[in-house]
């Protein structure tokens, strides 16, 4: 009689520094720079994306605190709160083996926060007058 052996599973495809750039620069009108050192990602110069922590096998998201508990609770072996203060606001770690619709989904979400914060800076909505000065006659 055989022994069974145990089956291997399939290996997921793993991301590298150069599947996180690829994704963030496939995302329409990101472009590459640099900051302190590190490679980012932006749109309209801003900041959406870093690889900062690459040597740590990590990439940066610019996502917010809300974003980034949902991102943690649904996928804690994945995403984690930037150290200190940047954590707090929402900058969030994502590992660079996370599977590619992880990363592209956390970037797409990223990007499109600094897309529609820059949008709304130029369509402001109107504010309401709250008081109305009368002239005196």
């Amino acid at each position: 009689m055989r022994k069974k052996t145990a089956t291997v599973p399939k290996a997921m495809p793993v991301a590298s520094p150069d599947t996180f750039r690829r994704l963030a620069l496939a995302l329409p009108g990101a472009v590459e720079s640099s900051h302190m050192g590190a490679a980012d990602f932006r749109i309209n110069d801003k900041i959406f994306a870093t690889l900062a922590y690459a040597a740590r096998g990590l990439g940066t998201l610019k996502i917010t605190p809300e974003q980034q508990a949902e991102f943690l609770a649904d996928a804690p072996e994945h995403f984690t709160p930037a150290p200190g203060g940047w954590g707090r606001m929402g900058m969030t770690l994502v590992r660079l083996d996370a599977p590619e619709n992880v990363l592209a989904g956390g970037l797409s979400t990223a990007f499109h926060n600094v897309l529609s914060k820059q949008d709304a800076k130029k369509n402001p909505v109107a504010k309401p007058l709250t008081a109305i000065r009368k002239r005196s006659l």
